[in-house]
């Protein structure tokens, strides 16, 4: 049978209560500026018009994204493959949810808020991306925050290397690309190019 509203999913799972509820925040306290300043890596979420969702990795150096001094959080735009399915959903759907981790640690913190971009002059020169300004700066103004346990790192083990698969396990990547994209030539012509590509664009700012 399938679930199709909220009173058929209730009669399977119990309302929640205390703590779940209770977490929920709608600023970032001292608590949540001491994560973001240790995590190094968050996945974002944004969903177009019609909306159709999409989920995009996010990272730098720990405290790549940071609090600024409206309370929202910011963060530069580094390279990518100029898709930009983010920043496309963000301009027609400002809604956002962000998902922070930290290596090693269990439990997570989730931002939701609503998104814009910027180009200001001074907002991007205090974003730097190696020795050079960001064109634009993501900020989320925060509508909630919390954290969120670490159930899942626990069933899931990731971060217990000793559940890593070895590196001749590991799908690969290249391989995927290539195959998906129907690139011509070896894999590991196409493996020199790419990594000779993430090498060059790693610190880049978005838009070169």
């Amino acid at each position: 049978m399938e679930i199709t509203n909220r009173d058929e999913l209730r009669t399977v799972y119990r309302e929640p209560s205390g703590a779940p509820l209770d977490k929920v925040i709608g600023t970032l306290d001292q608590h949540c500026i001491d994560f973001l300043e240790k995590s190094p890596f968050m996945v974002l979420s944004t969903a177009d018009t019609n909306g159709v969702v999409d989920g995009s990795p996010k990272g730098g150096q720990p405290g790549f994204a940071r609090v600024l001094d409206d309370g929202s959080v910011g963060w530069a735009d580094s390279a990518g493959n100029n898709r930009l399915d983010s920043f496309e959903n963000i301009v027609g759907n400002s809604s956002v949810a962000l998902l922070f981790m930290i290596p090693g640690l269990g439990e997570t913190l989730r931002i939701n808020g609503t998104a814009s971009l910027s180009t200001d002059p001074d907002l991007c020169s205090s974003f730097t991306l190696g020795d050079r300004p960001a064109k634009v700066v993501v900020r989320v103004d925060v509508a909630e925050a919390y954290v969120h346990c670490a159930l899942a790192f626990r069933r899931s083990s990731l971060w217990n290397t000793d559940s890593w698969l070895g590196a001749d396990e590991l799908p690969n990547g290249v391989a995927m690309l290539k195959d998906h994209a129907a690139i011509e030539g070896p894999v590991a012509a196409v493996e020199e190019v790419y990594e000779a590509a993430l090498d060059e664009t790693i610190w880049q700012p978005g838009g070169e």
